[in-house]
Formats: structure tokens, sequence, C-alpha cells
């Protein structure tokens, strides 16, 4: 396929992840039965996601401009170790390697292989090239180079399995937010979209947020009272509880709607239902401060990613900053 055709057929997938047919439906109930985190909710939200900003033919043509397009003779089998904290979290980088010229070998994660795997199945249904082209793998073995997305623990069984190889390897990140007290109700309501989407398990949910001296919490707190909901999925309440316990036997201050619970720590990664803060005196200082620390994915905040866009990446916007594109295309390069 030359990326003409590429680019019409996954336009076509937008389509189907629009059109909303009963057999999407059924993979989506599948993919919720496989994980109950995986809720209809944001199951929707992030193949919705997708189809808007990761398939549509203006903006692809558009972000693939900047990218030569190699010759097939030089193409590479690419293995993919997929995520699986949120639904079709390693899309992009299926996507990118599609897109690329090479051949596609995924691992999917337990956690998020249904919805996945019946993408990339009508694709092949649309057009039966692509059986030799994308498939998938338990053992991720006799590939050309590895893109893996992990935590921290895995990414060291990643490096020492693929670090021969040319890869991405990704580790734990997450997202902050930054506040400065004068944040309009819809900003802060935007804000608790970024802190809550997926039960808050996305590298960019916001887990910490950094505000001003004498902040008022007040107003957030509402802004996350629409979420409460979240107390009726027996392991988000699970979570809640248990978090709410250790502050209380700890005597810890802490501050909640009943939901979410607030507790100052510096540590920029919190648990499920929880969200860490500190106060900051110098906004310069701490924004360069930040913008340094590679296990922040994202800033959200004025004059940084827009309250409430965190979880609607661009394809433009590559984890870990790492530009999984121009990787691909200079592999082309490697042995010839």
């Amino acid at each position: 396929m030359n990326i003409e055709q590429k680019i019409e057929i996954l336009v076509r997938l937008k389509n189907y992840i629009e059109n909303n047919s009963e057999e999407w439906q059924i993979a989506k109930q599948d993919a919720s039965r496989a994980n109950p985190w995986f809720n209809d909710v944001f199951i929707d939200l992030a193949s919705n996601n997708i189809a808007t900003h990761f398939l549509d033919e203006i903006k692809l043509k558009d972000w693939l401009k900047q990218y030569p397009i190699a010759a097939s003779s030089s193409n590479k089998i690419v293995g993919i170790v997929m995520a699986g904290n949120i639904p079709l979290v390693g899309f992009h980088d299926f996507l990118c390697v599609f897109l690329s010229g090479h051949n596609a070998l995924i691992k999917a994660s337990s956690k998020d292989e249904v919805l996945i795997k019946h993408l990339v199945m009508k694709l092949k249904e649309w057009n039966d090239s692509l059986e030799t082209v994308i498939n998938f793998a338990q053992n991720l073995k006799g590939c050309d180079a590895y893109i893996a997305t992990g935590s921290n623990n895995s990414s060291r069984y990643f490096e020492f399995y693929f670090g021969k190889y040319p890869n991405i390897i990704r580790r734990n990140r997450t997202s902050v937010a930054v506040l400065a007290g004068e944040e309009t109700v819809e900003e802060l309501e935007l804000l608790a979209r970024d802190i809550q989407l997926y039960f808050g398990q996305g590298c960019r949910n916001v887990t910490h947020l950094f505000v001003p001296k004498e902040y008022d919490f007040i107003p957030l707190l509402t802004a996350l009272k629409p979420y409460e909901y979240f107390l009726e999925f027996h392991k988000y309440k699970h979570n809640y509880d248990y978090q709410l316990a250790l502050l209380m036997m700890n005597s810890k201050f802490y501050m909640t709607d009943g939901s979410v619970i607030l507790a100052e720590n510096d540590s920029i990664f919190s648990a499920i239902s929880q969200v860490h803060y500190t106060y900051y005196t110098n906004a310069d200082k701490l924004k360069e401060k930040l913008e340094s620390n590679d296990d922040i994915q994202c800033i959200v905040g004025r004059g940084s990613t827009p309250f409430g866009k965190a979880q609607e990446p661009s394809l433009g916007d590559y984890a870990d900053g790492v530009d999984t594109m121009k990787f691909l295309y200079e592999l082309h390069h490697i042995g010839t």
C-alpha cells in the first residue's frame, strides 16, 4: 500500500468508529468485560479521540508532510509492546509504524487487547495485503527495532532484552497542573476532567497540583463533585477507602469532596483517587524546574497545555517527547 492508500483506509477506520455499528459496540462491550476499568464512557472517549485527532484525513496529511516517505525495500519489523492503562493507549505507536512503512509485530497488553485487535482485524478485512504487515505475538523475537511502554520495573526488562536494538523504551510518567488561584469555574471543571478521566490512570492525567500560598481549594473540590459516581465502581471505591484510611491512621491533613482526596505531598505521582499538591512562590522558577523533569508528560495550566485538553493529544504529541516518526524514518537507513 502506498501512503495515499494507507490514509484512505485509516479514514475508513475513522468512519467505522464514528458510525458505531453493532459490530463495534459488541467489541467495546467485550473490552469492558475483559477489563472492568474500561467503562463504556471511557472506551467511547478514547476511541472517539482517536477518530477525531489521529484519523482525520487533513490532520494526517499535514502531520506527514514533515516526514519523508521511505522506499518499501528498506522496511523493518518493529516490535511494539503496548501498555494497558487506558483504552487503546498503544494505538499511536501502531499508527506510526504503519504509516512509516515498517511491519508491526504487536504484543498487546492483556488489559487492553480486545479493541486494538478488533480494529486491526477490520483493516485486514478491508485490505488483505495487510495480513503480512500487521501481526500480534506474545513473544517479540526477530524484530529489527522495538517500541516498548511500561513501568519503571518493566523498562529494566525491556532494556535487557531490547537494548542492543534500535529502540524507544518508555517508563512511568505523569502530568501536573500549575494553578494561579485565579482560574474560572469553567477552567476548574476542565481541570477536574484532566484529573479524573480514565479514573486518573493515564500518564496524561493530572496527579499533582502546584498552587500559590493561601490557595482556596473549595472551588476545585466543588468542580470535582460530578465524579462522585466513581464510588459506585467498587475498584475505585476500594482505592479511595484505602488511601483515606492511610491518611487518617497517620494523622495526615487531607481534603476531600467525598470521592477525591487532596493531600500535600512532594511526589508528583499519586495513587488512584488521590491528588497531591505543593505550594510555590515563584512561577517562573517552578516552570523551569517542571520543564526539565523527565517524569512529567505534560503541564496543564494557563500558558501550557490548556485545561481540559490533557487527554486529547494531537498526532505530534509524542509520549516522553520522543519523536516516534523520526525514529522510524531513520530506521529505514540502518543497514542499507
